[in-house]
């Protein structure tokens, strides 16, 4: 993988895979995404180890889309490892999932997410959330240039 990838998507439906590619093609927001299927591939994604060891953790995705209910390792595990390591601490990362549970969002919150969205089911509402997404985290907000100390 020659480019640094913009969106990191951990998401296990392929339904919600296809629709989340689909619309940010459509609004050219982002040509370089990686999914993850589970949250044992993110990590390694993440932290540049196993099948992913010659990628740089330097070069980390500018955004982490993230579901909450994940085979192998769930997502706030995978929040968890993120917020508590000084080199990804900084990465922004939405949790993106359907759990309306309160205990889901506070505990997202706790370990630190940027950002708790329930998934649209509706298609256009899907399609428009992550028009909206990309568009602020990828156009608007502003990241840190200086790299965090390890």
């Amino acid at each position: 993988m020659d480019e640094q990838v913009e969106i990191l998507l951990v998401e296990d439906n392929p339904n919600d895979v296809e629709l989340a590619l689909h619309a940010f093609s459509k609004y050219k927001l982002s040509n370089r995404i990686y999914v993850a299927r589970d949250g044992a591939e993110a990590i390694d994604f993440i932290f540049c180890k196993g099948a992913f060891a010659h990628r740089t953790i330097e070069e980390p995705p500018r955004l982490i889309l993230l579901d909450l209910k994940l085979p192998k390792v769930d997502g706030l595990e995978v929040l968890q490892q993120i917020k508590a390591n000084p080199r990804t601490r900084m990465l922004p990362v939405v949790v993106l999932t359907s759990s309306r549970e309160e205990r889901d969002i506070v505990d997202s919150y706790q370990l630190g997410v940027n950002s708790y969205i329930t998934k649209p089911v509706d298609f256009d509402q899907f399609t428009a959330a992550m028009q909206h997404l990309g568009m602020y985290w990828l156009l608007l907000n502003q990241l840190p240039r200086e790299k965090p100390s390890s």
